[in-house]
């Protein structure tokens, strides 16, 4: 498809085998930030790629991170709540979906996550703050954004879940902290965690795929997969598909097919 650049990687031998269940193809997509025209692009190849490769059970993973940082949160949310989507959809929470539940419940928290791309969300509900902070401050705010926002979106926010397992493979946002079981793993690390998890060479017991830290490229080491390609700065949003063994990248920024890497 024009306009996107797929990948495909080859696992070296000494790595340990990893799949998805037979007839299933998990579609993964990173770290959106408010980029609704990518996320479209990304959405019409999965739909394009299963009419040309129809799977009995395919499976779309979002990462979390819908909001924030780009300038068309509410224009994703449109997408994720209101448009047919082409497979069945898993969505997980990243940290910045819990920064904007967590200051609808407490507007006193508001500044720490306006100041990390909230009011770039706020804007794209059509909220100026400014008269907003003067007259009653993040409460009035929040008390905005809450009338503002669709019980859709609001809904689709709140059932966000912050990790699953398909396979071989354990979805999250963040990470996991090394040393801890998966089915022990607190909610807080998986939204949130950077080091000692990324830094970290102990097999967790399946395949981590996550985003939340910024790299150019997906970056495949031999326990983790992180698949956050900056897109509300790059322009690159990137979709892991997973399939029996095989590894597949599409990216938004390019027609080029190559391998990976």
């Amino acid at each position: 498809m024009a306009g996107l650049r797929a990948r495909w990687f080859q696992r070296r031998a000494r790595e340990q085998y990893r799949s998805v269940p037979d007839k299933c193809r998990v579609y993964v997509i990173g770290d959106i930030h408010g980029c609704a025209e990518l996320l479209s692009r990304i959405l019409n190849f999965i739909a394009a790629d299963l009419k040309d490769r129809p799977i009995e059970e395919p499976r779309v993973v979002l990462l979390g991170d819908y909001v924030d940082r780009g300038l068309g949160s509410c224009g994703v949310l449109d997408i994720l709540t209101t448009a047919p989507l082409p497979a069945h959809c898993i969505p997980l929470r990243g940290n910045h979906e819990q920064m904007l539940l967590d200051f609808l419940v407490e507007p006193h928290r508001g500044i720490d996550w306006i100041r990390n791309g909230g009011l770039e969300t706020l804007h794209s509900y059509g909220i100026d703050v400014r008269p907003l902070r003067s007259r009653g401050g993040y409460a009035e705010i929040a008390a905005v954004l809450r009338a503002r926002l669709p019980p859709l979106h609001l809904a689709f926010l709140e059932h966000t879940i912050p990790r699953c397992e398909i396979g071989d493979y354990f979805f999250c946002h963040a990470g996991v902290r090394p040393g801890v079981p998966l089915k022990e793993q607190d909610d807080v690390d998986l939204l949130w965690i950077r080091d000692p998890f990324l830094s970290a060479k102990c097999d967790f017991g399946k395949m981590i795929v996550h985003g939340h830290t910024p790299v150019d490229q997906p970056s495949v080491l031999h326990n983790r997969i992180n698949i956050d390609t900056g897109a509300y700065i790059s322009g690159k949003l990137t979709c892991l598909i997973l399939e029996d063994s095989r590894t597949t990248f599409v990216s938004t920024n390019s027609s080029r097919r190559d391998a990976w890497p």
